[in-house]
């Protein structure tokens, strides 16, 4: 039996792979976690591809923020127990620092 398809065919099926292959790059994507304890940010570098989650979790009895230097992004006010979290849409690398206490200090690297 022969099977013949049309270009429009062809054309469809290949937009089809490419629509699953696209969808199933989420899959691939990882979470991390940072952790805010002891006035730090542990770990204090972290590097994350593309499409990855970061969640700062604040174990400290006090708030801190989680601000871009270069404003980027900045997580407001993250009270003592509470997590804010976001994906890594940008490749390069950036400083951040706790707005309320700025000796604390990280970097975010996305590959």
């Amino acid at each position: 039996m022969t099977l013949l398809l049309s270009r429009r065919s062809v054309a469809a099926l290949a937009l089809c792979g490419i629509a699953v292959f696209v969808g199933s790059s989420a899959a691939f994507a990882q979470s991390h976690t940072v952790s805010i304890e002891g006035m730090s940010f542990s770990p204090a570098t972290l590097h994350v591809k593309r499409g990855d989650m970061v969640m700062w979790v604040n174990k400290d009895l006090v708030p801190h923020t989680v601000t871009a230097s270069d404003k980027s992004f900045d997580s407001r006010n993250i009270p003592a127990g509470g997590s804010w979290s976001r994906t890594a849409t940008r490749k390069g690398t950036t400083a951040y620092v706790c707005a309320y206490h700025p000796t604390m200090k990280g970097t975010l690297i996305v590959d």
